[in-house]
């Protein structure tokens, strides 16, 4: 069983320590050293050593399958990122996270308007991530499915340098580095801890037109400035050059699942850059009080070459195939936690002001050109889209936790989210107006859970919160797909979610059993209303429901095995009839679609700490809907996956080698959907059996 001390680096720390130099979540709190038992939230934890074991180590979708009600699936298309979603909440977006909170080290890696990422995110550095699920998230802002926090190792003695490779199917590589260590243990002005980590990766990709390279690099050096303060700075970059496959039809998956045909014919890519930095401050300002000031900047720039066709773009309203975006995005986060008792009743109260900001350059190109009169695709060409988007949240929060008696905890909290989008056209042509407006959003956001121990080892809680979801700037940025209808879809409204949840966490042997009951009632679902020709137009789909069941069990046994499982019951769907501009209905009752019904995880792994060590694991996926009519699916699959490997240890050495077989059995399945694609192009096809082997060399300075 995992203990938790939790620093106040992330909005509403409920408790804190003051040496403590992570960033994680407010509900994992240190109340005299529980663990995730007395946690009163669906929240998992899964180690960076978990996530590092006999894996390639470049998505998170390698071993984040035990986490009950997430879903998260590789499009093989790093192009597009992760499908991630919680609950049911993100699964429709295009590209990115969407409807998560992602932080890494308490930096947001979700820009103001709820949009995120995960390519920056450093598999090599992970201490540990925690998925939290349901009301608490509401006290995090822009999002309703939950968060995804990130803490990257904080160097310690002694000093060690590490060196992993990986060579898998489809010539894919990956190499790495990382060096940690310490001066002094923390506790004394001057001590310096720090973590440096920098990866490539490389491959052709599994389908035509998705080979990628990806160069990663992430620091973290923290400095004890007195007794009672300390500082970190935190660094990421990362670059990506990475083609595009797009979707497939029914037909085409079924004929060859690696083909790319619109991708072949445009030379669909899609580049980025971003750097960040980032500084953490925290003071001991009393015994009973504490102070947290966190700030980043960072930029992003963006090319991307879609495949739309020459006679879509003739039309002088349309923006062109050919996306170039340059973001600046900065913040700053700060709060005061102060920790007392009335009469016999220990309490803690924590507030603090949020302020998220970003500015977008955003320019569309003609992704061909006219060269002697013959036409040449994929190629940048003239100017048909250039504005600027400013977009910033303010967001003032409260939370408090009392211990009514030894056995109750009650926890309740709220906060005041601003979200704002104001746009400036700088391309008014004929057939092409100003499209300039601006809009704004505000919510109160109030959550409130209870928990009992009805025992030393087994806790119940009921909580209850309100989220919302305000568009996202590329949600915003369409009205038609023919592009007659120009400027942003500033009638979209922001959808609200009100979450119930009913759970329960046992303690058995050397593990840990829990299981939640929901249920999540949206107003204004935001959805796809079309997508096609490599853009999504979005709408407000009236009332939608989730309700479900997850459960986990993680267990530990006989020393060196470990078992793990996992199952999640979702049933997502719309509550009332929706209806288009023309005419066309989808019928409550629909089952909302990229979301699967059910899913299964298990796995068991012996793992020494030294000589031989294997792992199983098998994960079960239901049918996803692709389109809200219900008329196209992916069906569900099972795939297994086994490892084997010999860990050496040599004095200061140690040296760790495993290979790896995925889809097992050769499984021909559907990895991921498209939703809504408006030509029937849904489908993102998985791998059949692939290969890796890989070694880590570890040298400790002793």
């Amino acid at each position: 069983m995992l203990t938790y001390a939790q620093s106040a680096t992330t909005p509403g720390t409920a408790a804190a320590s003051s040496s403590s130099q992570d960033g994680s979540l407010i509900v994992i709190k240190k109340r005299s050293g529980v663990s995730e038992l007395d946690t009163p939230a669906a929240v998992s934890v899964v180690s960076g050593q978990d996530l590092r074991s006999n894996t390639a180590q470049v998505n998170l979708s390698e071993s984040l399958g035990s986490v009950p009600g997430l879903q998260i699936q590789n499009r093989q298309n790093y192009a597009q990122d992760l499908q991630l979603s919680v609950r049911g909440f993100g699964s429709r977006s295009m590209y990115g996270v969407r409807g998560v909170r992602v932080y890494v080290d308490g930096i947001p890696a979700t820009m103001p308007d709820g949009q995120g990422q995960t390519s920056n995110i450093d598999i090599n550095s992970i201490d540990k991530v925690e998925v939290l699920r349901g009301p608490y998230s509401a006290l995090y802002g822009n999002a309703s499915g939950g968060v995804v926090n990130i803490d990257t190792e904080t160097g310690s003695q002694p000093t060690t340098l590490t060196a992993g490779t990986y060579y898998g199917s489809f010539g894919s590589w990956r190499n790495s580095v990382k060096a940690s260590g310490a001066t002094g243990n923390g506790t004394h002005a001057g001590d310096v801890n720090y973590t440096i980590s920098g990866s490539r990766f490389t491959t052709r990709g599994f389908r035509d037109q998705s080979g990628t390279q990806k160069n990663l690099g992430n620091g973290k050096l923290g400095v004890r400035i007195d007794d009672v303060s300390t500082l970190t700075l935190m660094f990421n970059s990362v670059s990506v050059d990475a083609n595009d496959p797009g979707g497939l039809t029914k037909s085409e998956w079924e004929s060859n699942p690696r083909q790319s045909p619109r991708g072949d014919m445009y030379n669909t890519r899609k580049s980025l850059d971003q750097t960040q930095v980032g500084l953490r401050y925290q003071r001991d300002m009393s015994e009973k009080d504490q102070l947290t000031l966190t700030t980043w900047h960072g930029e992003r720039h963006t090319t991307q070459y879609q495949s739309i066709p020459v006679s879509v773009q003739q039309n002088p309203a349309y923006p062109g195939g050919v996306i170039v975006l340059e973001r600046k995005y900065s913040g700053v986060d700060t709060h005061w936690k102060h920790d007392d008792q009335i009469g016999s009743v220990p309490f803690s109260l924590t507030g603090g002001l949020d302020y998220e900001t970003m500015t977008e350059r955003r320019q569309g190109f003609q992704n061909y050109v006219i060269d002697n009169g013959t036409t040449e695709l994929g190629e940048k060409g003239d100017l048909r889209r250039n504005e600027k988007n400013v977009m910033w949240n303010l967001d003032p929060y409260l939370q408090t936790t009392w211990n009514l008696t030894p056995k109750w905890t009650l926890d309740a909290g709220m906060r005041y989210s601003t979200v704002s989008f104001d746009s400036t056209d700088y391309y008014v042509t004929p057939g092409n107006g100003d499209d300039s407006g601006s809009k704004r959003y505000h919510k109160l956001l109030p959550m409130g859970s209870l928990n009992y121990a009805l025992t030393e080892a087994w806790n119940v809680y009921f909580s209850a919160g309100r989220g919302f979801e305000t568009p996202t700037i590329n949600e915003l940025s369409y009205r038609s797909i023919s592009g007659n209808e120009t400027g942003l879809n500033l009638g979209l409204k922001p959808s609200t979610s009100d979450t119930f949840e009913l759970g329960s966490k046992t303690r058995v042997g050397y593990g840990l059993f829990t299981a939640a009951l929901f249920q999540t009632n949206t107003d204004n679902e935001l959805v796809v209303a079309d997508s096609s020709n490599g853009r999504s137009v979005y709408k407000n789909a009236g009332k939608t429901r989730r309700r479900g069941l997850e459960m986990s069990f993680d267990q530990q046994f006989a020393e060196n095995w470990q078992m793990k499982m996992a199952w999640t019951l979702l049933d997502a769907t719309y509550r009332n009839e929706t209806c288009d501009d023309d005419g066309s209905c989808t019928p409550a009752g629909n089952r909302l679609p990229g979301v699967a019904r059910n899913m299964g995880y298990a796995s068991l792994a012996y793992a020494p700490e030294a000589g031989w060590h294997a792992g199983a694991e098998i994960r079960y996926m239901s049918s996803i809907q692709a389109d809200d009519e219900n008329d196209a699916k992916a069906p569900a699959y099972t795939v297994t996956s086994l490892n084997s490997g010999y860990r050496f240890n040599w004095d200061k050495w140690s040296l760790d080698t495993f290979a790896r077989v995925d889809n097992l059995f050769d499984k021909e399945y559907v990895g991921s959907v498209i939703v809504n694609e408006g030509n029937g192009r849904y489908y993102e096809p998985a791998p059949g059996r692939n290969y890796g082997v890989g070694a880590t060399l570890t040298y400790t300075f002793q």
